[in-house]
């Protein structure tokens, strides 16, 4: 299971709408080798035909697709956005958190969302990353925190 590591984040990435930070978020699962490249394409699919309604929570979106479309390892990446932008969602927008959330299983997604739930209820935790300046400072906090 890939959860944040430092490979997995990427801090003030300049995306200029939604689409263009699910595929950041994806690439970076793309990169450690626990997706294939589909998985982008079957989360921007998802987004396209459902709409915003992986932006869980103000500020934060959890953009995913089922593990068939390419998920070969259990992972969640992190891009934080330089300047947030819209999702479409009426509560939620704009968002400055994605969690690319890439499941080999429904027993690996129930796990991920636990640790990725457990570290966003806390709202010192969100501003910690907000605050973050490298990969290493989330990791630190995850090793605290999950």
């Amino acid at each position: 299971m890939l959860f944040l590591s430092k490979d997995l984040i990427s801090l003030d990435y300049e995306a200029n709408d939604a689409e263009e930070a699910i595929r950041a978020a994806g690439q970076l699962l793309v990169d450690s080798g626990a997706a294939d490249s589909s998985y982008i394409d079957a989360m921007l699919a998802s987004y396209r035909e459902k709409g915003p309604y992986f932006v869980l929570a103000p500020h934060i979106a959890l953009p995913h697709a089922k593990a068939e479309n390419g998920v070969s390892e259990a992972s969640v990446s992190l891009v934080r956005l330089k300047r947030p932008v819209r999702f479409g969602h009426p509560a939620n927008d704009p968002v400055e958190l994605v969690f690319a959330l890439g499941s080999s299983s429904s027993s690996d997604h129930i796990k991920l969302l636990r640790k990725l739930t457990s570290l966003l209820n806390d709202p010192a935790n969100i501003e910690a990353i907000r605050a973050a300046s490298t990969g290493e400072d989330i990791e630190a906090l995850l090793g605290k925190t999950v």
